[in-house]
């Protein structure tokens, strides 16, 4: 999988030019960064960052729920591979770009540089799923103007899902999603005698005509990314289906083009 990296543009001026705050230095932080005379005043050495500074943060998150782990055939990557990978070759890139990257649930401020993108592949990849049982992401305090990606299958309840997200929109959080979803759950073209097992504590469900509950399944699904779709167009976010039958690479395009024109990279 290939993408073309365009050169990173002028920092745009105005407003993202602001002070934002001071914070101390640390790890993958260039001693460039320091602001001496805030330094000066204490033991302990202290970065200046601008409100646009704070927008080239990006916190990434890969849902970890069990319902990642379902593959419909043995020839398709498991739901969380794939989100894995969107997520990996995203993180390349804005490092690559100079952009500072960090996971959504761990304490880590963001930081640049291969040494970060190594330490956060290894976090990401070593988790393996079922680490959290709900599928939401978090919703913690993030500087203005910071960007989120969402990767996973948002299959948790609804409101939960949008109560996490409409928190960060209404703090000024850019955010892009992409659901990814195995080709069996986009069109449920089970028939018959079937038994659909609960990945997540549901419990197992023997149905003698599977296919007498596809039209009420797909429907809930339309709704659901009507919501999701709904909510992203209003709080100016991204919002895209990907299936893992398809290739990864025109899903990473279009939500890479979306970061670098929200990033001015």
């Amino acid at each position: 999988m290939t993408v073309v990296q365009g050169v990173h543009g002028r920092r745009r001026v105005g407003q993202g030019e602001s002070f934002w705050q001071f914070r101390q230095f640390g790890y993958g932080d260039s001693p460039r960064q320091i602001d001496w005379r805030r330094s000066a005043r204490s033991d302990r050495l202290f970065i200046r960052e601008t409100e646009w500074e704070a927008a080239q943060s990006v916190w990434l998150w890969n849902d970890q729920s069990a319902s990642m782990n379902y593959h419909s055939d043995n020839g398709l990557p498991e739901k969380w591979e794939r989100a894995a990978v969107l997520n990996l070759a995203l993180m390349s890139l804005l490092v690559r770009g100079g952009e500072r990257i960090a996971l959504l649930d761990q304490p880590e401020r963001p930081a640049t540089g291969r040494a970060t993108l190594n330490r956060l592949a290894a976090v990401m990849t070593n988790r393996g799923t079922g680490t959290d049982d709900n599928g939401i992401p978090p919703a913690p305090e993030l500087p203005r103007f910071g960007s989120v990606i969402l990767i996973g299958d948002f299959l948790a309840p609804p409101e939960s899902l949008l109560q996490a997200t409409r928190t960060l929109a209404a703090r000024g959080i850019k955010g892009f999603m992409v659901q990814v979803l195995d080709p069996a759950e986009i069109d449920m073209p089970f028939q018959g005698r079937r038994r659909f097992l609960g990945m997540e504590d549901e419990g197992d469900l023997l149905v003698g005509r599977a296919e007498s509950l596809r039209l009420g399944y797909l429907n809930r699904l339309a709704e659901l990314q009507d919501e999701l779709s709904t909510f992203a167009r209003h709080a100016d976010w991204y919002f895209s289906v990907h299936s893992t039958d398809g290739p990864a690479q025109p899903a990473l395009l279009g939500l890479y083009a979306a970061i670098a024109d929200h990033l001015d990279l």
